[in-house]
């Protein structure tokens, strides 16, 4: 590792730790030309294979961003948004694979979509899965139904300005 400050290829390692729930190192540095002492962080690059056989590195803020697109309008916090985007890294990284499919991304943000936005989770999977007519959306909105089913009684959501309640 070459020393920030004077650039000599050769840096001595004083501490390591573990951060980010384990798949981080962070290393604490001496230089024996300056000394001068400097941090460094250690992470595994997880590559994402794209459909055009470009792999490049797996970004969370560009799951964030896709998914921020399919929410426009809907009551989905910025919070929520990085939880999202937290579960599918850790889904991804769970893997143990250096190298994984954009369509496995894809996959693996729907459930956690699901469960955020019914709304927005059809939005995304509607572009994602190509849907092509209205039978597809019906298909998965009888999927999320039964599945809503599965779980227990939905809750009732009060009627808000502007809403007419229907009985």
């Amino acid at each position: 590792m070459h020393c920030p400050f004077c650039r000599k290829p050769d840096s001595r390692v004083i501490d390591s730790r573990s951060a980010e729930d384990g798949s981080a190192i962070r290393r604490r540095r001496s230089c024996p030309q300056c000394e001068r002492r400097f941090t460094t962080q250690e992470t595994v690059l997880l590559m994402v294979a794209k459909r055009s056989g470009v792999t490049e590195p797996f970004s969370r803020s560009k799951i964030v961003a896709g998914v921020r697109r399919a929410c426009q309008g809907r009551p989905v916090t910025e919070d929520e948004l990085a939880q999202l985007g937290q579960r599918v890294e850790e889904e991804i990284r769970s893997q143990g694979v250096a190298e994984v499919p954009a369509h496995e991304i894809g996959l693996a943000i729907l459930g956690p979509l699901r469960e955020l936005d019914e709304v927005t989770y059809l939005h995304f999977a509607s572009v994602y899965r190509g849907f092509e007519s209205l039978a597809d959306f019906e298909k998965e909105i009888e999927l999320l139904r039964a599945g809503r089913e599965r779980s227990g009684p939905e809750q009732e959501r009060p009627a808000e300005d502007g809403e007419e309640e229907l009985g």
